[in-house]
């Protein structure tokens, strides 16, 4: 059975020198820093969902080439056991970045929405930054409590609960308390996203 870890930023990392840009053309294209793209490629740092899709629209490849999706087929079921896990972890120090997510979509083509099984760790201390992308997102909550901020507002979730909006507003998704929490994520991918 293939490895279904991923590790993003040796992707994103691999990708860019394969597109000969550089890190400064990506964060001109991206807006993310240099900085925070170098410790995304050398994974000290765990990027948020929106980041990728920043990164992965800077870099002019979808998502699912990313997260390394044969996207081969016009529908796709994806077992419990057949999820692509992207890692997380600073391999360093061995700390989670936040959050864990698994990939409900790959291997169907043409999409225009990413699905994804969201782990949330509670946090460790670190402010997280917003982060805003072109698209719209929907979020359901499984388990556990999950703090949101949208632009000037700030809701907790409870199971059951979803919260959909423009991903263009700076936004953040985090555990709130002492457990893990665990979501879906849905993301639309507006066309101009879209790299068929």
């Amino acid at each position: 059975m293939p490895d279904k870890n991923i590790n993003i930023g040796e992707k994103i990392k691999s990708l860019r020198v394969e597109k000969a840009m550089s890190a400064e053309e990506i964060s001109r294209k991206s807006g993310i820093s240099e900085s925070i793209i170098a410790e995304i490629e050398n994974h000290k740092v765990s990027p948020p969902l929106g980041h990728i899709i920043s990164l992965a629209n800077a870099l002019q490849v979808t998502l699912g080439e990313l997260f390394e999706d044969s996207a081969d087929s016009p529908f796709c079921i994806v077992r419990s056991t057949d999820r692509k896990t992207v890692s997380r972890f600073n391999s360093a120090d061995g700390k989670t970045g936040g959050y864990s997510y698994e990939s409900l979509g790959h291997q169907k083509q043409n999409r225009q929405m990413e699905p994804f099984l969201v782990t949330l760790a509670p946090a460790e201390g670190s402010q997280v930054e917003p982060n805003q992308h072109v698209g719209e997102e929907i979020i359901f909550v499984l388990e556990g409590q999950v703090e949101v901020r949208l632009a000037d507002h700030t809701d907790v979730l409870n199971p059951g609960d979803s919260i959909y909006y423009d991903s263009n507003l700076p936004h953040v998704v985090s555990c709130h308390g002492e457990s893990p929490a665990t979501i879906l994520a849905v993301i639309y991918a507006e066309k101009e996203m879209m790299i068929l």
